[in-house]
């Protein structure tokens, strides 16, 4: 009989906005010597579902109000250091910038085309595999409605 061991699964939801063949993407300084990029995303706290976790890390990374327009999928992710997030993908366009500040690990918002999000992805500039990913998902048009997830 092997011994059983437990393993911690994150929940975390990312966002892919587009606007004029655009997308938000947030330089995050991560400790290492440069910065990376990501969508705007993050853990799914105690409480709270997928569909509000997205709107409040977009809201606080971005400063951002946004719509979602479509559920992109559930991403399972395993990292180098043994961790695995399971990370909702949503879809939205931008409404409003409201103008707050941004969390303190978000060094800059930018608007890329997916050309320099590729770019970024071969300097292993990207946060994870799931960025790009993500974005060609959304590019292919593979989508779900919001009304898959029952919160």
């Amino acid at each position: 009989m092997s011994a059983t061991r437990s393993i911690a699964i994150h929940s975390t939801a990312a966002c892919v906005i587009q606007r004029d063949n655009r997308y938000l993407v947030v330089e995050e300084a991560k400790g290492g010597p440069k910065t990376v990029f990501n969508q705007p995303a993050g853990h799914v706290e105690a409480g709270e579902g997928p569909i509000a976790a997205v709107l409040r890390e977009v809201e606080e990374e971005t400063a951002w109000r946004v719509t979602l327009t479509g559920y992109l999928g559930l991403y399972v992710f395993h990292a180098l250091d043994g961790q695995t997030f399971h990370s909702h993908g949503f879809l939205a366009k931008p409404l409003t910038q409201l103008g707050t500040p941004l969390d303190c690990d978000i060094v800059a918002t930018h608007w890329l085309t997916l050309d320099e999000i590729r770019a970024l992805n071969d300097e292993n500039r990207l946060r994870s595999p799931l960025v790009l990913k993500r974005i060609e998902d959304a590019v292919s048009e593979r989508c779900y409605p919001l009304s898959v997830i029952q919160e």
